[in-house]
């Protein structure tokens, strides 16, 4: 049988320690992020009741109380007492010791060399920012913030960012029981650091927990290798390589291109970190370096590196090329920091590290919304050259006919790009504004131009009926699924990632159902 044992403890009247600390974080001298989490200090603050200082553990800081055997009284003192004051008998210590979360509280200053006036504690108290847990908005930060407050005069630090808790991919708590922990040196084995801290940081929203698995992380380690396939192809094609000469080079529409929409990702990510959005920071320099540098200007740049019409244009994409991607290792860094390092040492580079190298800055004059305009334009044209390439399983291959009806501020644009797009999209590309829809051919509208891709040689037969019967097994499908999502005892009772789950199916399946309407009614028109 256990039974509790009422003791004598040492409690601290904190309310008034908590109305100063309330104050502060209502008057934005203290700023929780996410701000959701103002209302759980709040709670607690307002609530808030005396608080039991004392432990009865064999290590930590010991309660400043000094008892007289000989009188019974107690004292308390900044400085050891050699005898009792009011009779000069023997002292003993009070054997407990203070609260862990007292001992914490004290960290902001007491870790600077407080009581002293050292030069630490005057130069990096307050600090700038704290990062921590949710769950321990109370026991932490609530305590340093009043006692900075109240021992300093001044709040211990400006912001608080309160990260994601990490669960498993079932999101679980993680539990050394349950089996489900992941232990960060094994996985960093597995898939490299580079990629964990990226995964960690483009899963970090406000407000939401991390489920973590190795298949996410696998899809960053992706980007890690894409990251140095495109900096190897760079790097392999600098022979000649010559700033002055393309000084003297007007840039093209895609050199121009990329420099703006690398001024853009510039001030997303800057953004993205001013407001500790890391997830967001993270995604725009992953959507600019995959979708837009690699995707499309290194297949762009391959033009003027292996068939230039000059010197001169070739010089010019090599610095935009180096320019860009020195750029952006930059801006990467911070989330990946040891492959950036290793391929910036190898790029022409000004400084002896990246790591302190100037983080980049993107100015207004760097975005340049006519050349995105016009690019997005040709970009359009060859990727509905690539969807109905995909949609009618046409090889890469196979180079196509193609007939483009021009909106009349299009006409000049497609002519001046048109090899690039004939590179790109493997078509010949004919420019006609009077042009009309030939027989055996696929249509594709483009704003107010008309993309018409001649499918002669396409057994339009045989992949109508392979289509007709995908969609027929699809049908069933999208069907079941939303039959079962429909029942409220699977909805209610199943587990919340089960539900999700068949969630994310369905999704699936209508799309693909959507995109095999689409390709069927492409087959019935161009057979017209």
């Amino acid at each position: 049988m256990v039974e509790p044992l009422v003791s004598k403890q040492w409690y601290v009247n904190v309310k008034p320690l908590a109305e100063a600390a309330l104050k502060a974080v209502r008057e934005g001298r203290i700023k929780l992020v996410p701000r959701t989490a103002t209302k759980t200090y709040y709670h607690w603050m307002e609530n808030i009741r005396p608080w039991c200082i004392s432990r009865q553990l064999w290590w930590g800081h010991r309660i400043p109380a000094w008892h007289c055997d000989r009188d019974g009284s107690v004292h308390v003192s900044r400085e050891d007492p050699t005898a009792c004051p009011q009779c000069g008998g023997p002292l003993r210590q009070d054997p407990d010791t203070l609260d862990t979360w007292f001992s914490s509280g004290l960290w902001p200053f007491s870790t600077l060399g407080w009581p002293d006036d050292t030069p630490e504690l005057r130069t990096y108290y307050p600090t700038s920012v704290l990062i921590t847990a949710p769950d321990i908005i109370f026991f932490w930060v609530a305590r340093m913030a009043m006692f900075g407050i109240h021992v300093m005069k001044e709040v211990p630090f400006r912001d608080v960012y309160l990260h994601a808790i990490v669960r498993d991919a079932e999101g679980q708590k993680m539990s050394k029981s349950q089996g489900n922990v992941a232990d960060p040196l094994e996985v960093m084995g597995k898939f490299g650091t580079d990629a964990f801290r990226f995964t960690l940081a483009a899963l970090a929203a406000q407000g939401r927990d991390i489920r973590i698995s190795e298949e996410r992380i696998q899809g960053y380690r992706n980007f890690a290798n894409k990251i140095w396939n495109a900096s190897r192809l760079v790097l392999s094609n600098l022979d000649g390589y010559d700033p002055a000469l393309a000084k003297k080079t007007a840039p093209a529409l895609a050199d121009v291109w990329i420099e703006s929409r690398l001024a853009a990702a510039i001030a997303e990510v800057r953004d993205g970190l001013r407001r500790y959005k890391f997830n967001e920071a993270a995604s725009a320099v992953y959507q600019f370096l995959w979708h837009e540098f690699c995707d499309w200007y290194l297949e762009i740049a391959k033009l003027s590196l292996y068939r230039a019409e000059s010197p001169g244009q070739r010089a010019r994409t090599q610095v935009t090329l180096v320019t860009v991607l020195e750029t952006t290792l930059r801006l990467l860094h911070p989330f990946m920091p040891f492959i950036t390092e290793e391929i910036w040492q190898r790029l022409p580079h000004k400084g002896e590290s990246i790591m302190i190298a100037p983080f980049p800055k993107a100015a207004r004059k760097q975005r340049n919304a006519d050349a995105e305009r016009q690019m997005s334009v040709v970009m359009d044209l060859v990727t509905a050259v690539r969807n109905i390439r995909g949609e009618m399983r046409i090889t890469p291959a196979q180079t196509l006919g193609a007939t483009v009806r021009p909106s009349p501020d299009t006409r000049d644009l497609y002519a001046a790009n048109s090899a690039l797009i004939e590179t790109l999209a493997r078509v010949r590309l004919t420019i006609d504004p009077g042009a009309a829809r030939p027989k055996n051919s696929a249509l594709a509208v483009i704003g107010g131009s008309e993309l018409y891709v001649d499918l002669t040689g396409v057994d339009l037969a045989a992949e109508r009926q392979r289509i007709e019967k995908e969609i027929h097994r699809l049908d069933e499908a999208v069907a079941f699924g939303r039959k079962k999502l429909e029942r409220p005892e699977f909805v209610e009772r199943a587990p919340e990632e089960v539900v999700a789950r068949e969630r994310e199916r369905l999704a699936e399946n209508e799309g693909l159902h959507a995109k095999l309407v689409a390709s069927l009614a492409w087959i019935d028109d161009g057979a017209r």
